[in-house]
């Protein structure tokens, strides 16, 4: 009975992986062919606000003519992004930070509206 409690726990482990990966992860195992990750954060600083919008190509296949729209008429172009690659971009000066929407070629669209994170303690801003 001993020698079955490793083999046993081990089983349990795997499982235990598998459930996690299958259900608590945004992609799973399977990977969407176009997919773009857009986190727009907006942090309020004592005299100014420091905005960026990150991206991240988490599909697998290459996203082409990618722009950002910021609205107030503010657009970037940012081209091509390859599987797995990330950018930060600053939006233009002057915008009014309340959304960006991101489009490709390929038909991916996602617009975000700007998100504050929870200012620390002791941290810049806080």
């Amino acid at each position: 009975m001993v020698s079955k409690i490793p083999v046993i726990g081990g089983i349990g482990a795997a499982v235990a992986g598998i459930v996690f990966v299958l259900f608590f992860t945004p992609t799973g195992i399977s990977q969407d062919e176009y997919s773009l990750s857009v986190d727009p954060t907006k942090e309020k600083q004592s005299l100014f606000i420091m905005a960026r919008v990150s991206l991240e190509n988490t599909g697998t296949k290459p996203l082409t003519n990618v722009e950002l729209n910021f609205g107030d008429g503010d657009k970037i172009y940012l081209g091509t992004l390859k599987p797995g690659q990330s950018e930060i971009i600053s939006p233009p000066q002057g915008n009014s930070l309340q959304y960006v929407i991101v489009t490709s070629s390929e038909g991916v669209y996602v617009s975000k509206v700007y998100r504050e994170p929870i200012a620390m303690p002791g941290m810049m801003g806080s």
